[in-house]
Formats: structure tokens, C-alpha cells, sequence
């Protein structure tokens, strides 16, 4: 037994309560260590010593080194003492048992002093339970370069508008699009089966991207007014689909006026502090202050100043109260004080109990994700295993299926099924030129994105197949002409929307394998199971399908051909 791989840890994604009566227990071992069973040993805390209750754990997933085992128990079914309960792990391996506490593996184990080293789950408290935003269930999530995806006010001056459908856009060019270019295709979206619209940056700017602020409280005059955002949300609102915001509080741009302001007062300016400055006067030459990604016309908030947190948490809540918006897209969000996000939390939640809030972090940020920061994140994790897997060939299917494991036990169970999944955004080249404009790999990399466990996000233009290197080009016009064509691509996107519709994809659990060269990704229930089997290979396997054919691409004559998938329900 290897007796340094198995980790188990209380209050984390080890140990976490999903309701007041019930709470999820996970361990890790060495994959290689066989063990008969692994049980949770638990009971109530002053009473541990002379009662104890048994649950054997059940394995759940599988990584490169690790097995991980996991089970729920639910506390009204034995605590003696309001929910508060100790517990260790008891493993059989080899004939014999042993047992794992804070102390580690030992043969044997005193539970008359089991208050020194057993673990403890203290009764939890209602506020500290991170509940899920009940319009995640079954969500399917479509993010909008508005510049890019469609004009709709024609009466609006169109001077500044130097970029067409099919060219090749710049950093500084702009294409025209609109909130009322997004109102008129509201319909379109619908048919396409997106739940939730979420936008980049619509407040003042100089850019076409927005993502350096002028004026927080202002709609840029090139996407349209306060209006036009209260008539998109109540739009979009009546047909069931949601609207999130993007907000940047780590940054903002040089014309914004405290800023200026700092810029002509230096050290004298009240908002001098509002920034972090090594000197008495900010200079560019050579720079003297922080900014994002070290250019200077992004002068970078100290989120720790008192005054700055005021004037971000009046923009986070001015936008649900005035326009009723759904929620925020956080930008760097890993740069931004976790002080100020805590409050930024309540700030919303208060007011909005149901709005989401999703931080953008390319990292693991299991410690923004325990309900006290974010509801969820982009999980770029999943981009980057998807494209090794499909784009690189870097990944067995075993590997993939290994590596989607691993990051869901980085996660609580509400975090996960919460998590934004994404093949490509505004950051990054578009997943189809990546895959040399193979069509076929494209369907297949969306197949799991919809099945997988948390929420897909579709870059807008994907269901037409839009290509584009790394950003700029990767923000190209929407071909509108395209949309009204139907293709294999725009029929797979609205079959696999519409099954994210069933409770199986709702709240499902999850089992992820590999068959040889096969990729398994199965959704199941107590009722019934959906199972996507997936080639990502060059070869033909042969496969015969054994529940109801619910979707497939290029499976005929039980022969799942290269790059094809077939979707079954039993």
C-alpha cells in the first residue's frame, strides 16, 4: 500500500456540504493499490468513542496516478448532536484492515481518543453552503463580441465602421454591431437553443473590445443606451434566456477621469491611492505603476482601497438594479483582491440572490469556487485538455478521459456543475482553425462540451463554422448568410442544446472512460443513462450500438468511422 498517495482533507472539495442534512466525503489512493473496500467510519462527535456507523465509498473516477473514492451521507440518519459529527476511513487491502485519520495510516485505531485525530465536519451553517443558480441547470451559454455580431440601428452615425463580413479584422477596426443587432436576433438564438447571452464589455471605450473602461455607468454610444440594454434583458427575459454582463475591476482605461485625475495632481489627487504608483506623478517612460499585462494605457485599481471597492461594488449592483441583469463575467479575476470579491458577493447575491457570478481564471481556482467568491469559473482546464486531446494528439482517449476526471475532484459538486466549459473564446484562435478546419473534429469536441459536467459556452459563430487565428483575428463579423443554412454542424448544435434539456444532463452524475481508442462519456440517473461513445482517431472501429440512437455523426453499419460519435439512451 502506498501509504503517501492516499490525502483526504476536511472543509475542501474532500469534504463539503451540498444541503443542511447531507455532505459528500471523497478520498485518494494510489491507483495501483487494490483495496477491498474503503469505508467511511463517522458518528457524532461526544459520542464517537461508544457508536459508530459504517458507509463503504464507491470509486468515482480515475486519473494518471490516482483513484478517487467518494460517498454521501445524510445526517438526519444518525446524529445525536445538531449535525456535528467526526469520522476517519477504514481500509481493507490485502486481507487486512487499517485505518486513516490526521494521524495517517495506522492498524489500529482508539476511538475513546478519536477527539485528537479523527477528522470533523461541523454543523453547517446555511450561509456557508454554496447553493447552485437554479438557471445553470441544463444552461447552454453563448458569448457575444457585440462589435462583431450584428448591427441593428441603422439611424446611428456609421463613420467609424471600417471592417466588413469577410475581412480580416485588426486591433482597430470596428464592424458595427450593436444591442439592437443582438435584440433582432433574439429569436435566432432561441431556435439555436441558448439559454444564457453572455457579452463582452459594452460600457465607454475607445476600443472596439471594451475591455479597458472609460465610464463604468455609460453603454458605449457605438453599441447603443441604457434602453436598449433594458429592452435586450426583458426581450431575451420573456423567451427564458438569461443575460450576463462582462465586467473588468482589475483594470481600466487612461482616460478614465480618476485617473486623469492622478495624471495632473499626482500625489495631491484624492484618488491617488486608488492605484499603485512608485513615485508622486504615474510616468510611462519609465513606467511607474501597475497595469494589466503591463501596458500603460491600462492603469491597474488597487482592489484593497477601501474607496475603490465602494465605486466597483456601486457598478456591480447599479447594473442588476437599473437593467435586471442575470449576472457577471468577471475579467482577470485572479488579479483582484479576494477581500473585494467576498464583498462583491454579497453585494450581488443580496440583491440578486439567483445571479451568477463567474470569475475568468486559467488556473485551478478551487479556493475561489467554495461559495464564498464565485459561483463559478472559465474553465479554460477544459480547453486546454480538449484541445491536446483533439487538436494536438497529445492525449490517449484513457488520458482525456483521466485528465476531465481530475478536474472534476478539484471541485465541489456544486462548483462543477456550475463551471462555464468553453473550446474557444475571444482570447483564443477559434477551435476550428486550430483543428485545420476539420468540421468533423469540431462536432466531436462539441459533443462533449454538451454532455460534459457544468455548463458549454459557444463562441458566437461556432454553429456556422467560423474560423480565425489567434485574437485579433479570431473576433471576426458574423456571416449572417451562413446562419440560414442548414448544415450537419448547426443540426448537431441544436440536437445536443435540446438534450441538455433532460434531467439526465440537469442533474445527472457522470462516468468518464475509454474503450482502446474510444472516449465513454456517460450521464446517468436512477431512471435512465445517455452514453456518448466518440472516434477521435484516424482509423474506423467497429461498434454496435446498444440503447436508442439519440444522435450520431458518421456511426453507419456498426462502424463508428474516423472522427464520429454516437449518443445512446438506455
Amino acid at each position: 500500500m502506498n501509504e503517501q498517495a492516499i490525502f483526504h482533507s476536511h472543509d475542501s472539495s474532500y469534504c463539503f456540504s451540498v444541503s443542511e442534512n447531507s455532505a459528500v466525503f471523497r478520498i485518494r489512493v494510489d491507483k495501483r493499490d487494490k483495496f477491498e473496500s474503503i469505508k467511511l467510519v463517522y458518528g457524532s462527535k461526544y459520542w464517537f468513542f461508544e457508536e459508530q456507523k459504517r458507509k463503504e465509498l464507491s470509486k468515482k473516477f480515475t486519473d494518471k496516478y490516482f483513484d478517487y473514492y467518494e460517498t454521501t451521507i445524510n445526517f438526519e440518519d444518525f446524529t445525536k448532536d445538531e449535525n456535528r459529527i467526526i469520522y476517519i476511513f477504514e481500509l481493507s487491502f490485502e486481507g487486512k484492515n487499517y485505518y486513516f485519520s490526521e494521524e495517517g495510516v495506522t492498524e489500529k485505531y482508539d476511538f475513546g481518543k478519536a477527539f485528537f485525530s479523527a477528522y470533523q465536519l461541523p454543523p453547517p451553517n446555511i450561509i456557508d453552503i454554496h447553493k447552485k443558480v437554479d438557471f445553470m441547470d441544463g444552461a447552454v451559454f453563448y458569448q457575444i463580441f457585440v462589435d462583431r455580431f450584428s448591427k441593428g440601428n441603422e439611424k446611428k452615425d456609421s463613420k467609424y465602421i471600417n471592417l466588413k463580413t469577410g475581412d480580416i479584422p485588426t486591433w482597430k477596426c470596428f464592424a458595427g454591431g450593436d444591442l439592437k443587432g443582438i435584440i433582432s436576433k433574439l429569436k435566432y438564438l432561441n431556435e439555436l437553443g441558448v439559454t444564457v447571452i453572455y457579452l463582452t464589455p459594452i460600457f465607454r471605450s475607445n476600443t472596439n473590445h471594451k475591455y479597458d473602461t472609460i465610464d463604468f455607468f455609460e453603454i458605449d454610444p457605438h453599441f447603443g443606451s441604457v434602453e436598449d440594454v433594458k429592452t435586450l434583458v426583458d426581450s431575451a427575459h420573456k423567451i427564458g434566456i438569461q443575460v450576463v454582463f462582462d465586467a473588468v475591476f482589475n483594470h481600466c482605461a487612461e482616460e478614465l477621469k480618476q485617473w486623469r485625475d492622478v495624471v495632473e495632481k499626482g500625489k495631491e489627487s484624492q484618488y491617488f491611492d486608488w492605484f499603485t504608483i512608485a513615485g508622486d506623478f504615474p510616468t510611462q517612460e519609465p513606467k511607474n505603476y501597475k497595469s494589466f499585462g503591463n501596458h500603460a494605457y491600462m492603469p491597474r485599481f488597487n482592489t484593497s482601497n477601501k474607496e475603490v471597492q465602494a465605486f466597483l461594488l456601486k457598478i456591480a449592483t447599479y447594473w442588476i438594479k437599473e437593467c435586471d441583469i442575470d449576472g457577471w463575467r468577471l475579467d482577470v479575476a485572479d488579479e483582484v483582491s479576494k477581500d473585494f470579491w467576498r464583498q462583491f458577493r454579497r453585494s450581488v447575491k443580496e440583491l440578486k440572490p439567483n445571479a451568477i457570478i463567474i470569475g475568468e481564471n486559467w488556473h485551478d481556482a478551487s479556493s475561489y469556487l467554495k461559495g464564498d467568491i464565485f459561483d463559478s469559473i472559465m474553465n479554460y482546464g477544459f480547453t486546454r485538455a480538449s484541445i491536446e486531446y483533439f487538436v494536438e494528439n497529445n492525449l490517449s482517449s484513457k488520458e482525456y478521459s483521466e485528465t476531465l476526471s481530475k478536474l472534476l475532484m478539484k471541485n465541489t459538486n456544486q462548483a462543477n456543475e456550475m463551471l462555464v466549459n468553453l473550446i474557444d473564446s475571444h482570447d483564443m484562435s477559434r477551435f476550428l482553425t486550430r483543428a485545420g478546419e476539420n468540421v468533423d473534429k469540431l462536432i466531436l469536441a462539441l459533443s462533449v462540451l454538451f454532455l460534459y459536467k457544468g455548463v458549454p459556452m459557444m463562441y458566437y459563430g461556432t454553429e456556422i463554422g467560423m474560423i480565425g487565428g489567434h485574437d485579433p483575428d479570431c473576433r471576426r463579423v458574423f456571416d449572417w448568410s451562413k446562419a440560414e443554412e442548414t448544415t450537419p454542424l448547426m443540426n448537431v448544435v441544436k440536437s445536443l442544446s435540446k438534450m441538455r434539456k433532460s434531467d439526465v444532463i440537469k442533474s445527472g452524475d457522470i462516468k468518464l472512460a475509454s474503450d482502446g481508442e474510444l472516449f465513454v462519456l456517460e450521464r446517468f440517473n436512477e431512471n435512465s443513462s445517455i452514453r456518448l461513445s466518440l472516434n477521435n482517431s484516424k482509423n474506423n472501429i467497429k461498434f454496435k450500438a446498444k440503447g436508442k440512437i439519440l444522435l450520431e455523426n458518421n456511426f453507419k453499419n456498426n462502424i463508428l468511422k474516423s472522427y464520429s460519435f454516437v449518443i445512446e439512451q438506455f
